[in-house]
């Protein structure tokens, strides 16, 4: 068994589940005109995954250090497998956005299960810290392929064909997963109890408040639609909160989100997240809908933002260990925020060149390098008993950036007179958030120095938190 394959299926998959949030965004416009849908259902249609994969996140992790990562990744890649097929035959809106609910819940038990046995290849700290780096910057670049595949794909052939490649990956995950990845050790006592009430809670909680931040990219702030979900959500996760306090084995122990650089680490990922699905999301439509570009030739406007992506996340690792993960994630912000207010110049006339390009060039320049080095900082210190937690608490932020805060900025959009005005109202908020995040973690994070093993010389590791913080 060689851990470098290993690590590379299992990169592949997590790619691909980042891929697939991003495989409806481009031809969002034609699927609307195929199905008729309204703005509200267009807009639910490209929430839906991130929703449920976000709302299931916390329990994935939890099931993964329950009964182990290899059992969980092979039952959350049937679950995607078989709602990714489904997708390619959905009849209509109803269907496909159940799909993609279904491929959320695939989704969410497989990411942190692919991070547990990512530890369980590299137990070693130097192994697994070079390796976060590198799995921090697959997320950016499994959003930038399916963005340039499924405008490719579209024009060619169908929008239902985006769906292949979920399914591939995972039907070759299934295939080599006994051959590549480690064997789940055998429990020396039983598992503790399940903290159901605390699943629920936290499932319902933040499917409910995302989807009225979604509703509310469409209708007003004091409307039903917006107002009676945003409120159950809050109040679910109140109670989730409660019930985590009084849990003999917690979903998600409140010592866990105690130690500042953590917090600031999984805020910097759900920033950077926000800002490229947003900017997918909003070119996509203004490329399409306002230039009256094809899908196709929207894609490839992309493609400068997948060359400075791909040598941005090069550069990361190299990086990290030569200024620390705190510099970086910082740097990688700021030079982000600069792409986005960039776009936020953006009017009905602007050239691609001159226009458009300055800030597709930043932004990956920045996302990649702040992706990698807040993974590092979010994964440092957790023993290994608890990575499938810090897996689902990293995913859940990652997630959180393309629904919650999408819909979010978009609603800053719909405060404009016009869509080209809301778009650009959009990437300035977007910058200004980028901006804000950058210096609390230049703030959060200073002195305390990112684990050995990525640093060049040695340096002191980051304390890992103690067993009574986590539990506490």
């Amino acid at each position: 068994m060689s851990s470098k394959h290993g690590f590379a299926l299992l990169g592949t998959i997590q790619a691909t589940l980042i891929f697939t949030i991003m495989i409806l965004m481009v031809p969002l416009p034609r699927i609307a005109r195929e199905f008729g849908l309204d703005p509200s259902q267009l807009l639910l249609l490209s929430a839906a995954y991130g929703l449920s994969f976000s709302g299931l996140l916390l329990l994935g992790g939890r099931l993964a250090d329950r009964h182990g990562g290899r059992r969980m990744l092979v039952v959350g890649l049937s679950v995607f497998a078989a709602a990714s097929a489904a997708g390619a035959l959905a009849p209509g809106f109803t269907v496909l956005t159940a799909v993609r609910f279904a491929q959320g819940l695939g989704a969410a038990l497989t990411a942190p299960a692919a991070m547990a046995l990512v530890r369980a290849l590299f137990p070693a700290a130097a192994g697994y810290d070079r390796a976060m780096a590198t799995w921090g910057g697959l997320s950016v670049l499994g959003a930038t392929a399916g963005s340039l595949f499924s405008g490719a794909v579209t024009t060619w052939v169908s929008w239902r064909l985006t769906f292949l490649v979920p399914v591939l990956v995972a039907l070759a995950g299934l295939a080599l997963a006994p051959r590549l990845l480690p064997a789940d050790p055998p429990r020396a006592d039983a598992p503790p109890p399940l903290d159901v009430r605390g699943a629920v809670t936290a499932t319902a909680g933040i499917t409910a408040a995302g989807y009225g931040l979604v509703a509310a990219g469409e209708r007003s702030w004091a409307s039903a639609a917006v107002l009676v979900p945003l409120a159950a959500g809050v109040l679910l996760l109140i109670a989730f909160v409660l019930v985590e306090r009084r849990a003999r084995e917690p979903l998600l122990p409140p010592g866990f989100l105690r130690d500042t650089r953590r917090v600031t680490a999984l805020a910097a990922i759900m920033m950077t997240a926000a800002g490229t699905a947003l900017t997918f999301f909003l070119l996509a439509l203004y490329l399409q809908q306002v230039r009256g570009w094809t899908p196709l030739r929207t894609s490839a406007a992309f493609v400068p933002y997948a060359a400075a992506l791909v040598g941005s996340g090069r550069a990361a690792g190299p990086l990290i260990r030569r200024y620390g993960a705190r510099a970086v994630t910082a740097g990688g912000l700021a030079l982000g925020a600069a792409g986005l207010l960039l776009l936020a110049g953006l009017d009905a006339r602007s050239p691609y060149a001159t226009g458009l390009l300055p800030g597709l060039l930043l932004l990956p320049a920045g996302a990649g390098p702040a992706f990698a080095g807040a993974t590092v900082l979010a994964t440092a210190g957790v023993p290994r008993r608890r990575t499938g937690l810090a897996a689902g608490v990293m995913n859940t932020a990652m997630e959180l950036g393309p629904t919650i805060g999408l819909a979010a900025l978009m609603s800053v959009a719909a405060t404009r007179s016009t869509p080209v005005a809301g778009y650009a109202a959009a990437f300035g908020a977007a910058g200004i958030g980028y901006a804000l995040t950058a210096v609390a973690a230049a703030l959060a994070l200073r002195p305390r120095p990112v684990p050995p093993t990525l640093a060049t010389p040695p340096t002191t590791p980051l304390p890992p938190l103690t067993t009574k913080e986590l539990s506490s």
